[in-house]
């Protein structure tokens, strides 16, 4: 039920096109809450359907233009009950934390090499979260929109750490044995 509330947000940040809302995505949300374009496309659809979205009037001809939206108040207040909703923590569900625990039955043939891999992953992804902070947050944010972008920021960044220490010791662990 998320993506609803995810494009409700990026919509409250800024009216968009379902084409801007999915570079968007692709360059921000999409970073903690990931969904393709037709995903995206289709949920506008359903959005504008349940009244809490609409598409902006234009100036030009209906063929060919791009639908632009903005969020009504049945949207803004579906988004502000949701953030005060309660929810539990989601369990990791991590492929690679699996394959570890199958490794222990089967044996690790291949597994150094996918470790490798995943390790450099994280770096690359903590180095472009470092980057983005670097850009949009050098200094302590001002205002509370910024601070809690910030924060998801580091949450990023916390979770990218996490896994490259993590991924360093189970290496570690792997080429002892």
């Amino acid at each position: 039920m998320s993506l609803p509330h995810a494009i409700l947000t990026a919509l409250l940040e800024k009216p968009s096109s379902g084409l801007e809302l999915a570079r968007r995505f692709d360059r921000s949300i999409g970073y903690f809450w990931s969904a393709t374009h037709q995903q995206i496309y289709r949920e506008l659809g359903r959005l504008e359907e349940k009244a809490l979205i609409r598409a902006l009037p234009s100036d030009r001809p209906a063929q060919g233009k791009r639908k632009e939206y903005e969020v009504l108040p049945a949207g803004r207040a579906e988004l502000t009950a949701w953030v005060a909703r309660r929810e539990d923590p989601k369990q990791i569900r991590d492929p690679l934390l699996l394959r570890m625990r199958a490794a222990a039955v089967v044996g690790t043939a291949g597994l150094e090499a996918e470790l490798e891999r995943h390790l450099e992953l994280h770096r690359r992804q903590l180095a472009e979260y470092e980057d983005i902070e670097r850009r949009d947050f050098g200094e302590e944010p001002a205002d509370e929109p910024d601070r809690l972008r910030h924060l998801v920021l580091q949450a990023g960044i916390d979770q990218e750490t996490f896994w490259i220490g993590w991924l360093t010791k189970a290496l570690a662990g792997l080429r002892t044995t």
